[in-house]
């Protein structure tokens, strides 16, 4: 469980992160399921980037202290956010 414990954090975190960023850039939305799936997916990339560029810091290998679970929440937030950027800008790309 220790080690599905932080990707659980990096996917809730994604989810949160692509629905506060659909709320900021209402033109990119996909809507409230839509954000959140690919602020899941982008919070599991995100995080994982993460972790590969900090190492062991950020993957709770040495524990869950709050110093690693800041990283998974930003890592995921992010990431989750960004994604949902994205595939906003292309859907609406290609909606013209």
């Amino acid at each position: 469980m220790s080690t599905l414990l932080p990707l659980l954090i990096q996917l809730a975190s994604g989810a949160i992160g692509g629905n506060v960023a659909g709320n900021l850039l209402k033109a990119l939305s996909l809507g409230v399921l839509g954000n959140s799936l690919a602020g899941i997916v982008g919070g599991g990339i995100g995080g994982q980037i993460l972790q590969s560029i900090l190492g062991t810091a950020a993957s709770g290998a040495g524990g869950m202290d709050i110093g690693s679970i800041l990283a998974q929440v930003a890592g995921g937030g992010v990431g989750g956010g960004s994604l949902m950027a994205i595939i906003g800008l292309l859907r609406n790309m290609l909606a013209k």
